[in-house]
C-alpha cells in the first residue's frame, strides 16, 4: 500500500536524468513516484541520461508509466514542447516538479557575468518558466495540482564554499514559491519547496572537479564535516 497514494497522477519532473551511474535526485523523485502510481513525464537537456533513468525505472517494475524526452529548462521554447507534450498525451497535469539545477564557484568579484547570467537562468529561470506555463492549465483543472520547487541548504546558509550566484538562485526559489503559493491558494494549486541538505549523488564528482581541483575524496570529506552525523 503507498504511502502516499499518487495512482493516475500525471506528474512533470525536470532534469529527471542522472550524471553518470548511481541515483541523482530526479531519478530518486521519479522512482518514488512511479512507486506511488504516478504516470511520470520526465525532461531533461540530457537526453541519453533521461532514457537511462527511465530504462531504471522500468526495470524495477513493468506497472511503471514513464516517458521521457529532450527539455531545455532555460528555453521558452522547450518548455512549451514539454508541457504540450504532457498535454496531449494524458490530458492533464497533476504535479510539477522543478528539480533543475547547477551550481558554479565563484564570489562576487571572481564571478565572471556570464557565469552569473547562466546561473540565473538554469536555476531560477527554469522555476519560472515551468511554473508560466504550467500553473494556467492547473487552475482550470477541477482538482488544482501541485507544484515542487527544489532549492537548496544553500540557500540558508554558507555551505563551506563560495558560490554566491547559485545561493542566490536557490534563496530566490523559496520566495518566489512563498508569495505563488499565496497567489494560487484560492485556486486549488498548491507551491511547496524542498530544501535538501548534503547529499551525496554522482553530481558531486562534477562539483569536486570545478571546486577541489578533482580531489573527490577531500572535497566529499569537507562536505560530510558540515552535516551533524558526519555524513
Amino acid at each position: 500500500m503507498p504511502i502516499h497514494d499518487l495512482t493516475d497522477k500525471v506528474a512533470l519532473i525536470t532534469g529527471i536524468g542522472c550524471i553518470g551511474e548511481g541515483w541523482g535526485n530526479g531519478t530518486t523523485i521519479a522512482t518514488l513516484f512511479a512507486r506511488q502510481g504516478a504516470i511520470l513525464v520526465g525532461s531533461d537537456i540530457d537526453l541519453a541520461a533521461a532514457e537511462r533513468a527511465a530504462a531504471q525505472i522500468r526495470a524495477e517494475s513493468s506497472s511503471h508509466q514513464v516517458s521521457v524526452m529532450y527539455g531545455d529548462a532555460t528555453s521558452s521554447a522547450s518548455c512549451t514542447e514539454v508541457v504540450d507534450a504532457c498535454m496531449a498525451k494524458h490530458g492533464r497535469l497533476d504535479i510539477l516538479v522543478n528539480n533543475v539545477g547547477r551550481g558554479e564557484p565563484g564570489g562576487p568579484a571572481e564571478m565572471s557575468e556570464e557565469v552569473w547570467d547562466r546561473q540565473m537562468d538554469i536555476n531560477l529561470k527554469s522555476v519560472y518558466l515551468h511554473c508560466h506555463f504550467v500553473l494556467p492549465l492547473m487552475e482550470k483543472q477541477e482538482h488544482g495540482g501541485a507544484v515542487v520547487n527544489v532549492s537548496s541548504v544553500a540557500a540558508l546558509r554558507y555551505i563551506g564554499k563560495p558560490q554566491v550566484a547559485y545561493s542566490a538562485t536557490k534563496a530566490a526559489i523559496i520566495q518566489f514559491t512563498k508569495a505563488t503559493a499565496v497567489i494560487y491558494a484560492a485556486k486549488k494549486v498548491r507551491l511547496n519547496t524542498v530544501v535538501p541538505g548534503l547529499i551525496d549523488t554522482p553530481f558531486v564528482k562534477m562539483l569536486a572537479d570545478k571546486s577541489a581541483q578533482g580531489n573527490y575524496e577531500e572535497y566529499r570529506s569537507v562536505r560530510d564535516r558540515q552535516v551533524p552525523v558526519g555524513k
